[in-house]
């Protein structure tokens, strides 16, 4: 398995979960707002990782070009 494979699959495992937390931050909105910060803000951490990880992905692939 090489570099860009292992990246693609962990940026998917990311966005899965991801989207959890979005959802999850979303659903509990109405009944704890505590809840809802604590999903939104690790909803935000990951989207940092996601962004750093589409940056190593794109250098990847212009490197192997």
């Amino acid at each position: 398995m090489n570099k860009n494979d292992i990246i693609k699959k962990n940026q998917d495992k990311l966005n899965a979960r991801y989207k959890e937390l979005v959802e999850q931050a979303y659903n509990f909105r109405q009944t704890d707002s505590a809840l809802s910060d604590i999903s939104e803000y690790k909803a935000i951490k990951l989207l940092n990782k996601l962004n750093r990880l589409k940056y190593l992905y794109r250098e990847q692939q212009q490197i192997a070009v």
